[in-house]
Parts: C-alpha cells; structure tokens; sequence
C-alpha cells in the first residue's frame, strides 16, 4: 500500500534521506522513528505528496504520489504534527468541508459526522468557531476528519502530541481498528511506548538512512537485547540514556515542542 524505492531528498547541499526503500502492507501500523532531524517529517511529507523525492518513486495504493498525485491522495488521509484548521469554520463546517472534498454529501457524510462528534467527544464545542480551541481539540477535530472518507492509507505526524490520556488511548485503539479494517497506518512519533504497543513493524532512521526495520524481536535480535523499544532504539542509534527526552517527550496529555524530522 505504501512503497519507497531509493528514495533521496536534498535540500540545497544537505541530505535529508538517503536511499530509503520500504515496503508497508495492508492491514499493517509502520511506526518511523529516529531523534529529532533524522529525517522523519521530510519522509511523511513526500509519503503525504508535499514534497517531491530529489530521486526515487514514492507509490500510496500502486498511485505514483508524484505523477498521480490525485489518484494517490483520493485514497490517502495526511494528519501533520501541526494540525491546521480555518480559523472562521467551526468544527462541523470543517468536517462537512472535508468530506466534500472527498465528494461526501447527503446523509453518509451526515452520519460519518456523527458517529465522529459522538466518538471523540467533541459535542460540547464543535458548533464553535476553530480558533477558540485549544490544542487538545484541534488534534481531535483532524483526527475525526482523517476517518470520514475511510480512508486505505493514514500518514500521522505526532499523532497524540497535545491529548489527554485518555483520547490518545483512544486513538491507539482507532489505529489498531483501522489495520483490520485493512488500512495500511504510517505513523511517526517520539513516545516509544507508543510504538512498541501499537506497531506491527518498527523502522529507524538516522541521519537520513534507514538503520534497522523489522518486527520488535526482530529488533531485539539485532540490537542484541531482550529489553524494551527504548533499549533497542539507543542501541541502533548510538545514542545515550541522555536522549531519552525525544522518546518520553511527548508524553500523553503534555505539548511538547515542534518536532522536525
């Protein structure tokens, strides 16, 4: 559902990704981690289509996201780690404006609206205008939006920066619930914990090359551990206990700061 081939993206005279080849399937959550600058958000962006590969082919769906950018993002939801919303819609104009770019209309989009509202507890406020929420609600309100068109790939950025427990609970079991829906999730976060419960594969990326991907024994054999993904990320990284910040910084119900991969 999701295919990389050799793919390089320069900017100017630094290397963003290096020859990055990947292969994510139907029906499975691909959790992308790395410490900050590695090269994550630069990957999502050309998955999602807002970037263009310096070289390689990018596919979502069997869709070259490049040259049938259309057909690939009509299959694709794309949550960034900054969710944007107009300021003057409220949050039920944003979600019926949504749906009908995905040519939702009638009582389906009415219905899928909903089930939303009513599944992310988004009743209280959503007839308000947008640029009164706070954080907590704008990510909610994308995340509700992500689902209406059922879509067959969702790419997130940061998924849970700025929910509370229990909403980023939630969303880990929406993100499960979508794989066996047979949706093909493609998630990047800095909560480890995250990863290793919710991910079917992990990858790992460092200055812009793919060191390790696998299932988590997989990784486990070949970062020679038996501990938890926070063992194996520092021992593929080569990094100390000191960046232990990037995989706990974004703990549930904290914001913590702009995260650029």
């Amino acid at each position: 559902m999701i295919r990389l081939e050799h793919v390089h993206k320069v900017f100017g005279n630094s290397v963003a990704v290096e020859d990055l080849s990947l292969d994510i399937q139907a029906g499975e959550v691909f959790a992308f981690l790395g410490p900050n600058g590695a090269g994550k958000t630069t990957t999502i962006k050309m998955v999602a289509g807002l970037l263009r590969p310096t070289r390689g082919r990018v596919e979502v769906c069997g869709y070259d996201v490049v040259t049938q950018y259309v057909e690939a993002k009509r299959r694709m939801a794309y949550v960034p780690d900054q969710p944007f919303l107009y300021d003057k819609l409220s949050g039920a104009e944003f979600l019926r404006f949504v749906g009908g770019m995905y040519g939702l209309n009638g009582p389906f989009l009415r219905s899928e609206t909903e089930r939303l509202v009513d599944l992310f507890a988004m009743n209280a406020w959503i007839r308000q205008l947008t640029e009164t929420y706070s954080h907590g609600m704008k990510q909610r309100l994308v995340l509700a939006a992500m689902l209406l068109h059922k879509p067959d790939v969702i790419v997130v950025d940061e998924p849970l920066v700025g929910l509370d427990p229990r909403t980023a609970k939630q969303v880990r079991g929406i993100f499960l619930e979508e794989a066996r829906r047979g949706a093909t999730l493609f998630l990047t976060t800095h909560v480890l914990s995250i990863a290793e419960e919710s991910a079917h594969r992990i990858g790992i990326i460092l200055q812009g090359r793919l060191r390790a991907v696998g299932t988590m024994e997989e990784l486990r054999r070949e970062a020679q551990t038996d501990g938890r993904l926070e063992d194996v990320f520092f021992r593929i990284t080569g990094e100390g206990n000191g960046a232990a910040g990037d995989s706990e910084s974004g703990r549930e119900g904290e914001t913590p700061g702009s995260h650029r991969g």
